[in-house]
C-alpha cells in the first residue's frame, strides 16, 4: 500500500497554499503601520489588526496569527477585509496543524461568500485538512473517507484547477489507503476461517478499488476463499481474471497452482 505519511505527499500542494495564500494577504494593500500591542483582545482599526495577523505569519507565530485573522473578522465583520482573514485564519490553522479548526473557518467563509473567486482554495484548504488526518490502516477511517469526499468536490467542482490536479493525485492515494484497509480487514477474517466475511471485504476491493496496487491481490484472495467456500468455479473465473489482468504478478502464479492443484485433488479423489 501507498504510504499516506507527510513526506510523500505532493509539493506542489505546498506551492499551491502558499501563493494563494501570499495572493490573500497582498490583496489587502498596505496594510497600516504596525500594531502597538500584537494581543487578539485589544480593539483596533482593521487595517491595523490585520496587519498584525500578517505579521505574526511572516513570522512563523501561526496559531497567534490565526488568533488574529479570527480577530480581524469579530472585530470587524462587515469590512472587505473580514472576508480575506476568514481564509487566511483557514490557511494558519492548517499551518499549525489544528485541521478542525482550519476545516471550520474554511467552511465559514464558503457559506458566507459561496461564489466567491476564492471559493476554490477554500474548499482544497478543507480537503488538506482532512487529507493531513488520515491515520495507518490499523485505524478507523471515518476521516479517510471525508478526505476523499472533499478531494473529489475540489475535482467535480473547479476540474480545470490547479487544485484539483493536486487533488487527483491525492486521491489515487486514498483510494489505494481505503483498499489496503479493506484488504486487511479480509485477511485476518481468512486468518481465523471467516471464509464470506472475507470474502465480502475482497470483493469490495476488485468492484470498488480495481485500479488500486491491492487488486491483484484481492482477486487471488478471491480464488481462495471461493474454493475454500466450495464453489470451485468462481475461483476458476476469479483466476482467469487475475490472469488477463495481471498475467505477470506473483498473485496470478499463485492463483494457477492453487487452482491446478485443486483440481488435481478433486481427480485423485
Amino acid at each position: 500500500m501507498l504510504s499516506l505519511t507527510r513526506t510523500s505527499r505532493s509539493p506542489f500542494r505546498h506551492v499551491v497554499l502558499a501563493s494563494v495564500a501570499a495572493a490573500l494577504a497582498l490583496t489587502a494593500g498596505c496594510a497600516g503601520g504596525k500594531a502597538k500591542k500584537d494581543t487578539a483582545y485589544v480593539a483596533r482599526d482593521v487595517e491595523t489588526l490585520y496587519a498584525a495577523a500578517k505579521a505574526r505569519l511572516d513570522r512563523g507565530d501561526v496559531k497567534q496569527a490565526a488568533a488574529l485573522f479570527d480577530e480581524v473578522e469579530r472585530q470587524h465583520p462587515y469590512s472587505p477585509w473580514a472576508r480575506r482573514a476568514q481564509l487566511m485564519s483557514s490557511f494558519s490553522y492548517y499551518l499549525a496543524r489544528n485541521y478542525p479548526q482550519a476545516i471550520q473557518s474554511a467552511q465559514r467563509f464558503l457559506s458566507i461568500h459561496p461564489g466567491n473567486k476564492d471559493a476554490p482554495y477554500a474548499y482544497y484548504l478543507i480537503a488538506l485538512s482532512y487529507y493531513e488526518q488520515i491515520s495507518d490502516v490499523e485505524r478507523d477511517q471515518k476521516i479517510t473517507q471525508q478526505a476523499l469526499n472533499a478531494l473529489e468536490e475540489v475535482n467535480r467542482r473547479f476540474p480545470q484547477s490547479e487544485y484539483a490536479a493536486d487533488s487527483r493525485l491525492k486521491i489515487d492515494l486514498v483510494r489505494d489507503h481505503l483498499a489496503g484497509k479493506e484488504m486487511e480487514i479480509g485477511r485476518f477474517y481468512e486468518k481465523t476461517g471467516k471464509w464470506l466475511a472475507a470474502r465480502i471485504r475482497f470483493q469490495t476491493v476488485v468492484e470498488q478499488y480495481d485500479t488500486t496496487s491491492h487488486a491483484p491481490e484481492a482477486l487471488y484472495r478471491m480464488t481462495e476463499t471461493s474454493l475454500a467456500l466450495g464453489v470451485p468455479e468462481e475461483a476458476v473465473k476469479y483466476a482467469a481474471v487475475l490472469g488477463k489482468n495481471y498475467p505477470g504478478s506473483e498473485w496470478y502464479e499463485k492463483a494457477y497452482k492453487l487452482v491446478q492443484r485443486h483440481a488435481e485433488g478433486v481427480q485423485a479423489s
